[in-house]
């Protein structure tokens, strides 16, 4: 036998270099066994992978489907696989043998060719990346992360403290792939490669405030995921890599390139043919840029409204000035359970609902065409006939604040100073009162609101204050009477600049409008009718301290002495008439209560000029309680939201309104015959003659406060109640004379009612008519009879 020929290494040796050769192979498997453990951290439960938490926004849908806000810490919203898939088939992709979405195919080909062959985690990736990367610190090739590592490392972040040395910041980031490697390959246990693919859809971030597939089709390209075609595909993957570098809105040039980077990709991966890829990189990258902004869309005071009521805390006595008002608020937050309702329910989990994160879908009353009509009606008369006129007054008078004295005006500036931005922003930073004074009265460039769009203008800040003061403020409030839906809400003229919201959080004095409810408490408790004759003469009522109380007139008016009807006084909205009635009542506060029954829920001082509409309130509650009179005599308070849903679809939380009688149904049609006659004889003729409302059965009532200060419209019809304010931020901000209801307020009615009309699509038609008793008598009766009363109509009354 040959002796065996010697290598000259010692069986020891070739050992250790075993040892050496398996010793990365044994450390990886001992880290990842320690990882598993915890021994670096804590990891995330099969529970926590089933339902792994995100910012995702709350999603705000109108009546007719349509998303019109969200509320976000991080604007992301989610999406099912099957979702993604465009209607059209045709546009389907075939990848890898699967038939695939657009945007998928995009990020397959881009970030992970092998997605469908691996388990988690790419071997010859990882092998490309430690030799290249690592041994020849080629770092163009990339981190070698899957798909489904990058929805980890999305899904449980990294730990990110920058202050710690460079040992430390390595090893953090080796155990944080380790992690990412073990919870990748729990996701693809739990989770279908479908799954995976629309969960870090869901999770990614592109920019633009934009978290997520859904978010980012809606900002850059103003479209469904569904809807994507394959070259914005192709630019949302490559968004990704990088969102502010290869931004289509910030870095066109980029983008371009990066997006055929993306489509050269599909084009490797089998998704597209050479000839598809050439076609599609010729063509430039078209936007349709809708960036979501809480200043910004559809309903944003209406949305704001919708996010204070849900996150309300109970009221306190010290946010009221009146004990009323703060027993009123505490009923609603008690009894209505939308107030405060994220506070007011648990999760699964015992904490409480977060709309900026818990991914929540919030149904509500709002029609979006409705809403547009309404918000279209509010700025077209703001643009053409309000802020006209009002600028032209300031020029001719060169006075802003009217009947304010030196002292007042002083008063109101350095109040809006004080609350101002820029005012609170230098006051952080240390400066003081006279630094921050004279920055006030320094010109710098600015943007400033007007009717007609933002403009860029240098002036002073102090200047902008006054421009701004100058710009009158409306609000309106449509609602369905019988159901008590909130179909369009408007609370002022731009969200971003007018924060205050006029259609329910303010309140002013609401003039003439409270004179309907006075009428209705006469024919209700009184037995007045209609056609009651009552002389036009100055009326006198002692009041309860000893005084007389005698109300004048709003213009000139002739006391003839001649007898009218009830009927005749409320449309022309003659204050004698009301305070005729309060004569007769005798209680002013049975008066209040009544009214309040009716809907009006803000104090109403118990006193005889409660009549002429001392008392304040807002478009919102007056909206609410005229609806009771096409109601048959039902007050159904409003609701703006039917229902609630958490981010799987599932109900958590549904809402009906609350109905109580308030006045038979007599009454109240007879009340609509008399708001019938204010626009077919009286002060809101406008209605039909300007808006063409004509052949159909409509009433309404204007209103206006002292001064001019506040002009009122309310309109009612038998399927849409709809009422408007407009006036100025602050009272002494007036017209000085043509500021009535009729002309300010009764114009953004008349256009939104046109439109309404016109359109068709709502159910509403001039043909609808208000529900009429049985056995309900016509007041015929004339306008006026002589001193003696001869040819009383009220003998004219019969049953049809």
């Amino acid at each position: 036998m040959g002796q065996k020929k010697k290598t000259g290494v010692s069986p020891k040796t070739i050992k250790w270099i075993w040892y050496a050769a398996f010793a990365p192979f044994a450390l990886v498997a001992l880290m990842l066994v320690l990882t598993v453990f915890g021994v670096f951290g804590r990891m995330p439960s099969f529970e926590e992978l089933e339902n792994p938490r995100s910012n995702l926004a709350t999603e705000i849908y109108s009546e007719d489907g349509k998303v019109i806000g969200t509320f976000f810490v991080q604007n992301r919203s989610y999406v099912q696989y099957a979702d993604l898939y465009p209607s059209d088939s045709t546009l389907h992709i075939r990848l890898a043998g699967h038939e695939v979405p657009p945007i998928v195919a995009a990020l397959i080909a881009t970030e992970d060719v092998r997605f469908r062959t691996h388990s988690g985690i790419d071997i010859p990736s990882l092998a490309r990346v430690a030799v290249k990367t690592l041994l020849l610190q080629n770092t163009s090739q990339g981190g070698g992360s899957t798909i489904t590592q990058q929805l980890a490392k999305n899904l449980f972040p990294r730990d990110t403290v920058r202050n710690r040395g460079a040992v430390v910041r390595k090893a953090k980031l080796v155990t944080s792939k380790f992690k990412e490697w073990i919870t990748a390959l729990k996701l693809e246990y739990n989770y279908t490669k479908e799954e995976i693919a629309a969960m870090y859809l869901n999770t990614v971030e592109f920019g633009s405030n934009a978290f997520g597939i859904k978010s980012a089709a809606h900002t850059f390209f103003n479209k469904e995921p569904d809807e994507l075609n394959v070259q914005e595909a192709a630019v949302l993957v490559g968004v990704v890599n990088a969102p502010t570098r290869y931004s289509p809105i910030l870095n066109p040039k980029n983008a371009l390139v990066r997006r055929n980077l993306v489509l050269s990709r599909m084009e490797e991966a089998g998704a597209l043919t050479r000839r598809q890829r050439d076609s599609l990189a010729a063509l430039p990258i078209v936007t349709n840029y809708k960036p979501v902004s809480h200043n910004e869309g559809a309903a944003t005071y209406f949305r704001e409204m919708l996010r204070l009521v849900m996150n309300a805390r109970p009221p306190k006595r010290s946010q009221f000035y009146n004990e009323w008002d703060y027993d009123q608020a505490v009923e609603e937050y008690n009894e209505n359970p939308l107030y405060g309702w994220c506070h007011k329910n648990r999760k699964a989990d015992g904490t409480p609902y977060n709309i900026y994160r818990d991914g929540l879908k919030i149904y509500t009353t709002i029609n979006s065409v409705m809403q547009t009509y309404a918000e279209q009606a509010v700025q077209r008369q703001m643009e053409k006939e309000i802020q006209p006129k009002m600028d032209a007054q300031f020029r001719a008078t060169k006075t802003l604040f009217v009947d304010a004295d030196k002292e007042e005006r002083d008063r109101i500036v350095r109040h809006a100073v004080r609350y101002s931005d820029r005012y609170r922003e230098m006051k952080h930073a240390g400066a003081g009162e006279k630094e921050i004074n004279a920055a006030f009265d320094k010109p710098c460039n600015m943007r400033v609101f007007t009717y007609k769009g933002e403009r860029d203008t240098l002036m002073t800040p102090r200047d902008s204050i006054l421009h701004h003061k100058r710009i009158m403020r409306a609000a309106m409030v449509s609602l369905d009477p019988a159901t008590g839906f909130v179909k369009a809400y408007v609370g002022g003229p731009n969200f971003r600049y007018f924060k205050y919201d006029m259609a329910k959080q303010g309140k002013r004095q609401i003039g003439s409008t409270i004179k309907p409810f006075v009428y209705t408490f006469a024919i209700d408790h009184l037995g007045l009718t209609p056609c009651t004759m009552v002389p036009n003469l100055p009326t006198t009522i002692e009041t309860a301290n000893g005084t007389a109380w005698s109300p004048k007139e709003a213009g000139n008016v002739e006391y003839d002495g001649v007898l009218h009807p009830l009927k005749w006084g409320l449309a022309r909205s003659r204050n004698n008439y009301s305070a005729w009635i309060m004569k007769q009542a005798k209680q002013p506060a049975a008066v209040a209560d009544f009214i309040h029954n009716m809907g009006i829920r803000s104090y109403i001082d118990p006193v005889p000029a409660l009549a002429l509409g001392s008392s304040e309130s807002n478009v919102y509650e007056l909206v609410s309680a005229f609806s009771t009179f096409a109601n048959q005599g039902v007050h159904t308070d409003p609701i703006f939201v039917t229902r609630i849903e958490d981010r799987q679809g599932n109900l958590i939380a549904s809402f009906i309104p609350q109905s109580q009688d308030a006045v038979s149904e007599r009454t109240a049609y007879t009340m609509l015959t008399m708001l019938q006659d204010v626009v077919n004889s009286g002060t809101a003729g406008r209605l039909r003659w300007q808006f063409g409302l004509t052949d159909m059965e409509i009433g309404g009532k204007t209103g206006t406060s002292n001064k001019n200060r506040d002009a009122w419209f309310m309109c009612v019809t038998p399927k849409l109640v709809t009422g408007a304010w407009v006036g100025g931020e602050d009272q002494s901000v007036h017209f000085i004379r043509g500021g009535e209801g009729s002309v300010m307020a009764l114009p953004i009615v008349g256009e939104y009612m046109k439109k309404i009309y016109d359109d068709g699509r709502f159910g509403i038609s001039r043909t609808d008519q208000f529900v009429r008793p049985a056995m309900m008598p016509r007041y015929d009766c004339e306008d006026e009879v002589d001193s003696e009363g001869r040819n009383n109509p009220e003998n004219d009354n019969f049953f049809d």
